[in-house]
């Protein structure tokens, strides 16, 4: 009996064989003829790319997690001011809900402004502990989400704690996106000040690496306020360019599909309405 994750395998491994020239398919055993472990042994050839730092020299990706949240505005407005660019991973619920009139106003401006908006699902949960369904949940809910405020659906999606393991491939890859991690971390999610969070930038600055993909949170102020000025200026003085994590692996495309923004419906108030009722904004 199949399993969900080996079920999305075949799933994925369709998708692949249609793509491919008919003289190739020609010559291909046909989908049916496989074992499940030889299915799932191609799949997992072809499972989602795993990015853990840039590749385009002299560039720094500023990249923000956990929102959209209050102080999104201010951090697009630090990065125009700078002529940067930035990525924000997007929750649907976790601070707040994706939802809100001022959210979906928050992405549009963001997204509006050049920069990059990234999948970080759902609802912020570990994706190690998930079902291969519920993980399916967790991305595509957020993707919807992204379709209907933005239209578009992004190439690239984060895990929460960084967490994913091989089912995690192989759903993210059904699903069309690549994951990204970092190789430098702010710290202002494990209780760093921002005097320890400049530190670890001055640091990074003076190794001074061909280029640094950083993590950083939105939902912390200091890091708004005091920890992001820094950065672009510290980094900017060592001569880096500020760009998306699409620019910064190579100028990839940030998104996998892109067509006129919907309207949001009925279920997608009463998910927003139920959430407020649950948890009242900040």
């Amino acid at each position: 009996m199949f399993t969900t994750t080996r079920i999305l395998a075949f799933s994925l491994l369709a998708t692949l064989v249609s793509a491919l020239p008919a003289n190739l398919t020609e010559r291909t055993p046909e989908l049916g003829d496989l074992t499940e472990d030889e299915a799932f042994s191609l799949v997992e050839r072809a499972s989602a790319a795993v990015y853990t730092k840039c590749s385009t020299a002299n560039t720094v990706a500023l990249t923000f997690d956990d929102g959209p949240y209050k102080w999104n505005t201010k951090i697009v407005n630090t990065l125009n001011a700078a002529g940067a660019k930035g990525t924000f991973f997007v929750n649907g619920n976790n601070y707040e809900c994706i939802y809100s009139t001022a959210n979906e106003q928050r992405l549009k401006t963001a997204y509006k402004a050049g920069h990059q908006i990234a999948s970080h699902t759902w609802a912020h949960l570990d994706w190690t502990t998930l079902s291969a369904d519920k993980l399916k949940s967790e991305m595509t809910r957020t993707d919807t989400a992204l379709l209907k405020i933005l239209g578009v659906k992004p190439a690239f999606v984060r895990p929460p704690y960084g967490n994913y393991n091989t089912q995690s491939k192989t759903v993210a890859g059904a699903n069309g996106q690549s994951i990204v991690i970092w190789d430098f971390d702010s710290g202002d999610s494990v209780g760093k000040t921002a005097a320890q969070s400049d530190a670890s930038y001055d640091a990074i600055a003076k190794k001074h690496p061909s280029n640094i993909l950083t993590l950083n949170h939105e939902t912390y102020q200091s890091t708004v306020d005091e920890v992001l000025p820094h950065a672009l200026s510290t980094l900017k003085a060592k001569g880096y360019k500020f760009v998306t994590v699409a620019e910064c692996l190579g100028g990839k495309n940030p998104y996998a599909k892109k067509q006129t923004a919907g309207k949001r419906d009925v279920l997608d108030l009463e998910v927003l309405n139920l959430i407020l009722t649950i948890r009242p904004p900040t």
